[in-house]
């Protein structure tokens, strides 16, 4: 069996394994090399399905729920296990109380607590929740990781054109590029930044509550975090507004006031697709199964949709090999 699969991001990548995995012949297409166009790239890989339940259906939290493990099983020693702090200043309380009424598997934690597990933040917040069961990886390393792993088991990479005639089967995760050709799917705006200082160190992501921009700050480390990031109803591609650097600029600085000397390493700006309940879908047409509409929660349901995706790719061939022996 011979696969093209259309992509190159999370989902194309996760996809490409399962179906190599599965004995196939695997070509990955992305006329876009080295994730230029990924929304992917942006991501803050945090794999927290308790705290995206905050916002999020049952669904996102009962798929996501193993994350840590598939991305351990894919890539052995990436996965950051420390789990999530969320906090809020004291103004915000009602914020933190809002935010735990809507999820589960967290414990509250204190002044002193909240010092034990980040002593950077000693003293500035006298509440939060903490997410021990939750993880985090590192987008970048991980894509970068797994496009290598897979070129050295056999997938070919190409971002030369290739005809569709010769394949068997394709699957589409072009994810954003399909936004006017598949029927509701729209594009979020997110926008993000990273920043250096050696003046704050963070060993877990922590969520900083607020009503009107609530931001994640994750630590890459060397002194290196990733700030995001905004959620807009636009498709609007282009660099970050004033605005939006100046919100994420502003909650940085409210999580810890060192961040008003961090240098500005990096600031980017990306469309994620989204279906209209926000959840990610797996479709067949003829011979094409598209991938889709991951919106943010790519590395967190990218692997178990891959799965389903390889699922329904196979079980259309065993089908078919069914139908023609009768």
């Amino acid at each position: 069996m011979r696969v093209l699969v259309k992509g190159a991001g999370v989902a194309g990548l996760t996809v490409a394994r399962e179906l190599h995995a599965r004995g196939a012949k695997v070509i990955v297409f992305d006329p876009h090399p080295n994730f230029a166009r990924a929304a992917s790239w942006l991501a803050g890989g945090m794999l927290a399905p308790w705290c995206e339940r905050e916002s999020a259906a049952e669904t996102v939290l009962k798929r996501g729920l193993d994350a840590a493990d598939r991305w351990e099983a894919i890539l052995p020693g990436k996965v950051v296990r420390n789990g999530t702090l969320v906090v809020a200043s004291t103004r915000d309380h009602g914020e933190l109380r809002r935010f735990a009424s809507r999820t589960t598997c967290y414990q509250w934690v204190e002044e002193d607590d909240i010092a034990a597990l980040e002593p950077t933040l000693a003293t500035r917040f006298r509440h939060g929740l903490f997410f021990q069961r939750e993880a985090h990886l590192d987008p970048r390393q991980a894509l970068r990781a797994l496009k290598e792993l897979l070129s050295a088991e056999g997938v070919v990479f190409t971002d030369e054109d290739v005809s569709e005639d010769d394949f068997s089967d394709i699957v589409d995760c072009t994810g954003a590029a399909r936004i006017g050709q598949s029927r509701n799917l729209r594009g979020v705006r997110g926008e993000m930044l990273y920043l250096h200082t050696e003046e704050v160190t963070l060993a877990r992501p922590v969520r900083l509550l607020h009503p009107r921009f609530p931001v994640y700050i994750v630590p890459r480390g060397k002194g290196l975090f990733m700030v995001g990031a905004t959620m807009i109803e636009t498709e609007f591609d282009g660099p970050i507004t004033a605005r939006s650097m100046m919100e994420l600029l502003n909650a940085a600085y409210a999580l810890h006031p060192a961040f008003a000397d961090a240098t500005i390493v990096e600031t980017g700006a990306g469309i994620r697709p989204a279906l209209p309940d926000n959840f990610p879908r797996v479709m067949r047409e003829g011979k094409v199964t598209y991938l889709n509409g991951l919106y943010r929660h790519g590395f967190l349901l990218a692997p178990t949709m891959a799965a389903e995706a390889a699922d329904l790719v196979f079980s259309e061939r065993t089908t078919q090999r069914s139908f023609q022996c009768t």
